[in-house]
């Protein structure tokens, strides 16, 4: 049987993006908020227009990509799955075309078993051949081809429709629901 392919997110599915963007936040605008606040919203939905310009623009410069936090558990995951399953890393990154560099540095850096030529730099998702995407991002999967699954991240917690993956050592068992007869041993070895 042929093993089937994985397509993985980078920002907030294994870079911490989203807690990155709020320490920015405070660091310059003393800005915080309560966890209802950002509750099925984006951060730039709570923002006032000055302060989500003033944000952007940082992120325009792709330095803002270049040390992203490592989210907890992605990289044994991603390993483990690079074990089971061909492996991609896709990142919507045309949004911000300044952060190809630093983001391709980056994986490098912090997933070195990543083949280079498995990193997909793209905007439209729906080009990805692959049999699953785990995105944060639910409007990635409206034109994909294959099984779109969830990584967990405060704005997409109203998200249904879709297996969920909440922490990254729960990813090998869902794969495995999703796909039994491809990753039938899969769960034993999950890490």
């Amino acid at each position: 049987m042929n093993r089937i392919r994985v397509a993985v997110d980078m920002d907030e599915v294994i870079a911490d993006t989203y807690g990155a963007m709020l320490d920015w936040l405070v660091d310059r605008h003393g800005a915080r908020w309560g966890a209802e606040a950002l509750h099925g919203r984006q951060i730039f939905d709570v923002l006032e227009l000055e302060v989500a310009d003033a944000l952007r623009t940082a992120m325009h410069d792709g330095a803002f990509f270049a040390d992203l936090p490592v989210i907890e558990g992605s990289q044994a995951a991603l390993a483990a799955i690079a074990e089971h399953c061909e492996l991609f890393v896709t990142s919507a990154a045309m949004e911000f075309p300044n952060s190809l560099g630093p983001k391709f540095l980056w994986l490098r850096r912090h997933f070195p078993f990543v083949d280079p030529l498995n990193i997909v730099f793209c905007g439209d998702k729906s080009i990805i051949a692959a049999d699953c995407l785990i995105d944060d991002n639910a409007r990635h999967f409206a034109r994909f081809g294959g099984q779109g699954i969830v990584f967990s991240s405060p704005h997409n917690v109203d998200v249904t429709g879709y297996p969920r993956i909440r922490r990254w050592d729960e990813a090998l068992a869902v794969l495995s629901e999703v796909f039994p007869a491809a990753l039938a041993h899969s769960v034993v070895d999950a890490p």
